[in-house]
């Protein structure tokens, strides 16, 4: 056992193992040591450059926890090239949703015209959490002042059997309905994404606080 998981250990809670594997379907349950996410956050924080560094060249880990801690430290990065880097060498290695929707780089958000262009290359992987974590940059990063029309019809383009994938692109539309109502209703009202995917969407739209009544009772119509 190395170090860091040694110290991972002396944070574990068992009930919040047990509840945070129920979860992460996908990922065998014997890996979950069971550490609350502000308690790892605050570990990757205290966590010395030279050791963060180290700890992040070796791949694959064999905790849970480790791939966590992996994403928070990638958050650190400042500059963006080499951010881009450490993501692109550690997505193969993401195999569940809660890592991949935690890792969130800052300087992805200084860098917003250049990020939207590789999430649209991400999109077109093979693996599963590449492709959701793609959907999820330009969820987090392109429906605000850098929109383009593209992004909506990326988003349907995107082929996938997997439930993460189909739940990310659900996702995107729910939060482009809160931000781009105009240009994102013609894809519910023509019925142009899967069908699974179009009731979902509508489903999280409805339950978000940011789309009026009126809009929520009109989506509803378009279920069926």
């Amino acid at each position: 056992m190395t170090d860091i998981q040694q110290h991972l250990m002396t944070l574990a809670d068992k009930d919040y193992r047990s509840f945070q594997s129920k979860l992460i379907p996908t990922v065998d349950p014997d890996t979950v040591i069971g550490v609350r996410v502000p308690v790892l956050r605050s570990f990757a924080r205290s966590l010395p450059e030279e050791e963060a560094t180290a700890f992040t060249a070796q791949l694959p880990h064999t905790c849970y926890e480790e791939n966590n801690l992996h994403a928070f430290l990638i958050e650190r990065i400042a500059d963006y090239d080499a951010c881009v880097a450490a993501v692109e060498r550690f997505l193969p290695y993401v195999d569940n949703w809660a890592t991949c929707d935690s890792m969130r780089p800052k300087v992805f958000a200084r860098n917003k015209p250049r990020i939207l262009q590789r999430a649209g290359e991400w999109m077109q992987s093979s693996h599963p959490f590449t492709v959701r974590f793609g959907l999820e940059m330009r969820m987090l990063h392109g429906l605000g002042e850098v929109f383009d029309p593209a992004f909506l019809e990326d988003a349907a383009a995107v082929c996938s059997s997997e439930y993460y994938v189909q739940m990310m692109v659900a996702w995107f539309f729910a939060t482009a309905l809160t931000k781009r109502y105009e240009e994102t209703l013609p894809y519910l009202k023509e019925h142009r994404l899967d069908e699974w995917i179009h009731k979902k969407a509508i489903q999280k739209a409805c339950e978000s606080l940011l789309i009026p009544p009126e809009r929520k009772a009109y989506l509803k119509t378009l279920k069926g």
